[in-house]
C-alpha cells in the first residue's frame, strides 16, 4: 500500500501546523483515496521519522516523500536524504522515494501575480 509524506522546512511559529493541516486538507479533497501525512525538517515534533512511523502504522509499505520546498538546496540535497537513510534502517520493510521540489511551475507564478495584485 502506498502513502505520501509531504515534508516542509518547519517554523517556530505556532500557526505553522494549523496552516499545513489546512493545506493538506485541501489536497486530500482532491486525492481522497491517498493516505497523506506531513512532516517538518525543523522546529516540529512532526519529524520525518514520526511521519514514516505513522504511515507504517497504517499499513503503508511504499512512501513517496514530496518536498514542500520551492528550491533544491542543502536541505534537499543533504539533510533530507540523510534523515531518510536513517529512517530506512529503522523501517527496512518500507520502500521510500523522494519526489521533486515545487520548483518552476506556472501555477506558482499565478499565485505570485495574485499576491502582487492584492
Amino acid at each position: 500500500m502506498k502513502g505520501i509524506l509531504v515534508v516542509a522546512h518547519g517554523n517556530k511559529e505556532k500557526e505553522t501546523g494549523t496552516i499545513f493541516d489546512t493545506i493538506l486538507s485541501m489536497v486530500k479533497v482532491q486525492l481522497p483515496e491517498t493516505i497523506i501525512e506531513y512532516a517538518c525538517l525543523k522546529y516540529s515534533e512532526r519529524t520525518i521519522e514520526r511521519g514514516i512511523a505513522t504511515l507504517a502504522a497504517r499499513g503503508i509499505t511504499e512512501i513517496k516523500i514530496v518536498p514542500y520546498f520551492l528550491f533544491v538546496g542543502k536541505h534537499l540535497k543533504v539533510d533530507m536524504p540523510y534523515m531518510i537513510v536513517q529512517c530506512a534502517h529503522k523501517f527496512p520493510d518500507i520502500q521510500i522515494t523522494i519526489g521533486e521540489a515545487l520548483g518552476i511551475d506556472r501555477r506558482l507564478a499565478d499565485i505570485l501575480v495574485d499576491r502582487i495584485k492584492d
